[in-house]
């Protein structure tokens, strides 16, 4: 039976282009959640005929009642898993209650170090000889999750912080639609 998933965005999308290019996982995704009405990601998600669900934050009286919205819409959905790909947000208990083991966020650095906001800036900034990629499943901590698949990168002396990232990211776009394919594999073979 067909898995069916939610991707959770804030920005341009690259994670959620990499998945929308592997056809198994594209057929399962059935809405993206984004928090910035402005954001690159939902029009990406409109050209690829995926449903959205664009709302502001703030304009909820509580974070608890932004996630309730959200969460009504993916039982409407039916949807099974929820993969954070840039978004900038900690999920709460609404969502975690409801999707326990069943989210997952990519970060970009080699957990735990450098979590939060701007980590590849700040693995670039720390002069480190080595960072990379997490996957991880979803806890009430920032990036603070049990770890699924970690893949490290040397840095490059000379190159600049634009040029990681840059690197980082083709590591993300190549990792996480793995890693995904992986998560269903084992959750078919649990059937």
């Amino acid at each position: 039976m067909k898995q069916r998933f939610s991707v959770f965005a804030s920005g341009t999308g690259s994670n959620f282009d990499a998945m929308m290019q592997d056809k198994k996982i594209a057929s399962s995704i059935v809405l993206l959640v984004c928090d910035k009405p402005g954001a690159a990601v939902i029009k990406k998600a409109q050209g690829y005929g995926v449903e959205t669900l664009v709302l502001e934050p703030k304009r909820y009286a509580s974070k608890q009642e932004y996630e309730k919205v959200i969460a009504e819409k993916l039982q409407d959905l039916e949807v099974e898993w929820i993969f954070l790909a840039g978004y900038m947000r900690l999920i709460g208990e609404t969502l975690l209650s409801q999707y326990e083991g069943r989210i997952v966020n990519i970060h970009p650095s080699l957990l735990p170090d450098f979590p939060g906001k701007d980590a590849i800036g700040q693995a670039y900034r720390a002069g480190v000889s080595k960072t990379g990629v997490t996957i991880h499943y979803v806890d009430e901590g920032m990036d603070t999750g049990p770890i699924i698949a970690q893949e490290e990168i040397e840095r490059l002396p000379e190159e600049t912080e634009e040029q990681l990232k840059t690197r980082i990211q083709a590591v993300e776009h190549r990792l996480y639609p793995n890693v995904i394919n992986q998560l269903m594999q084992n959750v078919t073979e649990e059937l």
